[in-house]
């Protein structure tokens, strides 16, 4: 038994120095342990041209209900968003794309960038917004691009607004329209469509021909035309391309309060064009049940009814109620100049050329 002692003595004095000698680590036991689990909600990226906004509000339920995180990415004007889109397809920077409208939706369509989704809320959405019959872009928002006029100073130079397109060539309004280039500008473009829809392929040139002659400006963008060279803001244009909503925002934004707008709008005729905004969960996304989440929220009546006092845009949702003032002081056309997003796709690049030879040179 005295041999056994000393043997165990000995066995754990070489274990002891073992543990003191430098360089000699003692064992160490393997553990099986859990795989770390993300703290903190997910995220959902959201990319978006510059002019989107949603009050914060809105935002937050969104986040709350569903325990997440909304990342809002800019990305520019609609076509430099779309561009990003495209160049970054298979691989998306987001989970989900708003802001391509009817002017660029053929090549997004093209571009297959969307994923389908058969949204629950598209059964509240007319069908003249339902453009794309394999529910990849989803219609979220619309607005109407026509013009505009002060009605202040035809009030006091005794002069009747113009009610049409055919007018704003007439000898009476000379030197009193802007517009923004095409090529630059978004409702520019739009109205460029609204000269096509209303007078042909073959006989728009000739109706801008007869706007130079009548001494049309073209400025860059709309902030120029609309706070620079409109009258109503110390310009000496009192017609310019804006929106059917850009009265009551004149209302909303009064430094005095008021009872009227100061704007009015020319619809009669197809004197505006119809943009359209939608919505598409980005191919490749990881976050597809988010997503869709996201894209419901956006057809749903909370975020329908908060547009447009955001982005000053009409809900295409039918549950949707407009605010006091764009009912009071909006206009609506009753009949739009027409022209199909395939159609502007195919012939954009040729359109805008023969518009810059015509007017700008």
């Amino acid at each position: 038994m005295s041999n056994n002692i000393s043997l165990t003595l000995l066995l754990i004095l070489s274990l002891s120095l073992a543990a003191c000698t430098p360089g000699v680590a003692p064992p160490t036991p393997t553990l099986e342990l859990p795989t770390p689990t993300p703290s903190g909600p997910r995220t959902l990226t959201v990319m978006t041209h510059d002019s989107f906004a949603a009050s914060e509000e809105v935002i937050l339920a969104f986040e709350s209900a569903y325990n997440l995180a909304v990342k809002i990415v800019p990305s520019g004007d609609s076509g430099t968003a779309l561009n990003k889109a495209i160049l970054s397809k298979g691989n998306p920077i987001a989970d989900v794309f708003y802001g391509v409208d009817n002017t660029f939706l053929s090549r997004a369509l093209d571009e297959d960038i969307f994923e389908p989704y058969d949204a629950p809320g598209l059964g509240d959405i007319p069908e003249a917004f339902l453009l794309d019959p394999s529910i990849r872009a989803l219609p979220v928002d619309y607005g109407d691009v026509c013009p505009n006029y002060d009605k202040a100073y035809f009030a006091e130079h005794g002069l009747p607004p113009p009610r049409t397109l055919e007018d704003l060539a007439k000898t009476e309004y000379k030197g009193l329209l802007v517009v923004e280039n095409p090529a630059t500008s978004s409702p520019g473009l739009a109205f460029l469509l609204a000269t096509i829809g209303r007078f042909g392929v073959d006989g728009y040139l000739d109706y801008w021909k007869s706007l130079v002659a009548n001494d049309v400006l073209v400025v860059n963008d709309w902030e120029s035309a609309y706070y620079t060279e409109f009258s109503l803001h110390g310009g000496t244009r009192p017609i310019v391309i804006s929106y059917g909503s850009s009265p009551p925002a004149e209302v909303i934004f009064a430094e005095t309060p008021t009872e009227e707008s100061p704007t009015a709008v020319i619809a009669a005729g197809k004197s505006c064009f119809r943009q359209i905004e939608f919505v598409g969960i980005l191919k490749g996304t990881h976050n597809r049940d988010l997503a869709e989440l996201w894209v419901d929220y956006m057809l749903s009546k909370t975020f329908q009814e908060d547009m447009p006092l955001q982005m000053f845009v009409f809900p295409v949702s039918r549950q949707a109620e407009l605010p006091v003032e764009f009912a009071r002081f909006a206009t609506i056309p009753s009949d739009t100049a027409q022209v199909s997003p395939a159609e502007i796709a195919a012939n954009r690049g040729q359109w805008l050329n023969s518009w810059t030879e015509t007017v700008l040179r």
